[in-house]
């Protein structure tokens, strides 16, 4: 059982929302009722439960207040611009030992830090934290004690897995891991499309490349293997997966994708400089 004490969520959306759903599985315990907000009333009701205070900013505008008084960990899940306005509005309701987490890229820890004295962190999830298999990054400030930090690691975990690394690398764990579903999501789709011009129905190309893609990472995951050694014994010598790969590397698909990543970590920088 992981007990956590109680936690507001400021802006319930996508990935709020998912962090929400990883405290409400079983074998995770909250104190009080799980506080969060969003925009609107319909969004708000959606969420409401008798595990979750679920507060509306168009029926309460001082629904953001309301969750944070009292609460010892505040994830801030609103836009990467909102969060100072966001982190002025709420400074009177947090408590000294409170604890901060945005998960918002692009906004540091040291911006965070000058608008209130509390502990700061950032963590950056992925989508998968959806379906309980996400990955997240997670970075601490300058006042972060261990204690507080395996707390906070202890809400993510209960959406998957969780790397610590330092805030300076945040941005390059973001371009991997957190556009990675993209990057994924789209050999999927370019997949597919093969398939179907090959004659597949749509149906078949699905149960095919997404049936191949979940199938080979779960199967990386249970045999502990590198990737590397796995592909070598799909790759026959002289085979037919042997002339697709040499094709694949032909291209620079490895070249590619360090070009992908890079693109991504430069947008980075241009939204934490506000560009």
């Amino acid at each position: 059982m992981t007990s956590l004490p109680v936690i507001a969520i400021l802006g319930a959306g996508s990935m709020g929302g998912a962090i929400l759903n990883g405290l409400l599985q079983p074998g995770v315990q909250v104190d009080g009722r799980i506080r969060v907000t969003n925009r609107s009333t319909a969004k708000a009701a959606a969420l409401a439960s008798d595990r979750v205070l679920s507060l509306s900013l168009e029926t309460d505008p001082s629904a953001n207040l309301a969750a944070a008084d009292g609460a010892r960990i505040v994830l801030l899940g609103v836009k990467p611009a909102m969060i100072p306005d966001l982190l002025r509005e709420v400074a009177p309701a947090l408590e000294a030992d409170t604890i901060v987490v945005s998960i918002a890229a692009g906004v540091t820890i040291s911006t965070m830090e000058a608008l209130v004295p509390q502990t700061v962190l950032r963590a950056m999830p992925n989508t998968p934290a959806l379906v309980g298999k996400g990955v997240t990054g997670l970075s601490t400030g300058s006042r972060a004690s261990a204690s507080e930090v395996d707390l906070v690691r202890s809400v993510f975990e209960t959406v998957g897995r969780v790397l610590e690394v330092a805030e300076e690398r945040i941005d390059a764990l973001s371009a991997i891991s957190g556009s990675g579903p993209a990057y994924v999501f789209y050999l999927i789709e370019e997949l597919s499309r093969t398939a179907r011009g090959m004659g597949f129905s749509e149906e078949e190309a699905r149960v095919m490349v997404g049936g191949t893609f979940l199938g080979a990472a779960e199967l990386l995951e249970a045999s502990g293997e590198d990737p590397a050694e796995l592909r070598r014994r799909v790759t026959s010598p002289k085979g037919t997966t042997e002339r697709a790969v040499a094709v694949l590397q032909e291209a620079g698909l490895g070249e590619l994708f360090d070009r992908a990543t890079a693109a991504a970590l430069a947008r980075a920088k241009e939204l934490a400089a506000g560009s």
